[in-house]
């Protein structure tokens, strides 16, 4: 690869190094092998071809990878790219399993006076055969509803999720392998899913959604489901498969920056669960909760959230 003489397709070099990152990681899938081993010869390779290709195409960007060293560099950068080389690492080593993910995103400033924002991105579902983006183009049409017409994950009265042990719930299925890359919904946050019955569907984590989430059915009429990567499940609601996805208990920037990108880009509502602004590339990596989330949707979550959370 070679440099680009301009920097106006970022949306399209987010979207194709995901694409890239993603087959490399489904032919490493395709020849097994034991699951800790592939998982960990996953996050290697996906990190390696994405942190070369971006010095390649993008050199004097700083690259924030959750596979790599933290460079002080990126927080006097005017442009960072935050990747997330395979996101759902644990559904990777699960044979069958399509919830997992490649995440790249661009955060930017125009100097160091501006706290600056995430300008384009893009989340790879590989096994799903799709990438959503900010590229400009036709809406894609989303095909992943199969990964989320499983077990659903229900409210227990002892705080364990109530479907599995160990807190683990199967999504269910596997999902199609047709899908269509281009920009993210473009729908305004209003895809429904035809036939699908009223209530608010909200995907959680597979193993430590909290308890302030499991306690949100108790206040409105609404169903939990159990989904791997972050990409997968903020991919859900852009697709109009979910409602929502609400996490809390902390994570990483480069969880949710790509994610979070392709929501924006999509016209869905993303924010802290207290409704204050998502911040990248801060000094502090750690973020602590998010809600993604059709627009129309967000005041009635904001307020469960305050009430489940005894918040002011």
């Amino acid at each position: 690869m070679t440099s680009d003489t301009g920097r106006g397709d970022d949306h399209a070099l987010a979207r194709d190094l995901a694409a890239d990152a993603g087959r490399r990681l489904l032919e490493l899938r395709a020849r097994g092998g034991e699951p800790d081993l592939l998982r960990k010869a996953g996050d290697r390779l996906s990190h390696e071809f994405l942190t070369a290709a971006l010095a390649d195409r993008r050199p004097g960007d700083v690259v924030l990878s959750e596979e790599g060293a933290d460079d002080p560099a990126r927080l006097t950068a005017s442009r960072v790219w935050i990747v997330d080389p395979l996101d759902g690492t644990r559904e990777f080593g699960e044979p069958g399993r399509a919830d997992w993910a490649v995440h790249v995103a661009l955060w930017e400033r125009s100097d160091t006076s501006d706290a600056g924002d995430l300008t384009a991105g893009a989340v790879a579902l590989p096994a799903q055969g799709q990438v959503l983006s900010t590229a400009p183009g036709q809406p894609a049409q989303c095909s992943i509803g199969p990964l989320i017409t499983g077990t659903m994950l229900h409210r227990a009265g002892d705080g364990e999720p109530s479907d599995g042990a160990d807190g683990d719930g199967e999504a269910g299925g596997v999902g199609g392998t047709a899908g269509t890359q281009g920009r993210a919904g473009g729908v305004g946050g209003t895809a429904r899913t035809q036939g699908r019955d009223a209530r608010v569907r909200i995907v959680v984590s597979r193993t430590r959604a909290p308890r302030f989430v499991r306690d949100i059915p108790g206040l409105i009429d609404a169903e939990l489901v159990p989904l791997g990567s972050a990409g997968a499940k903020v991919a859900a609601v852009v697709c109009g498969e979910a409602d929502a996805y609400v996490h809390g208990g902390g994570f990483y920037e480069w969880d949710t920056a790509a994610p979070v990108a392709v929501a924006r880009a999509a016209g869905y509502h993303a924010s802290r669960i207290d409704g204050s602004p998502l911040a990248y590339n801060q000094g502090d990596l750690l973020m602590p909760d998010i809600l993604v989330c059709r627009p129309a949707l967000a005041g009635v979550l904001l307020q469960a959230i305050r009430e489940v959370t005894n918040a002011p």
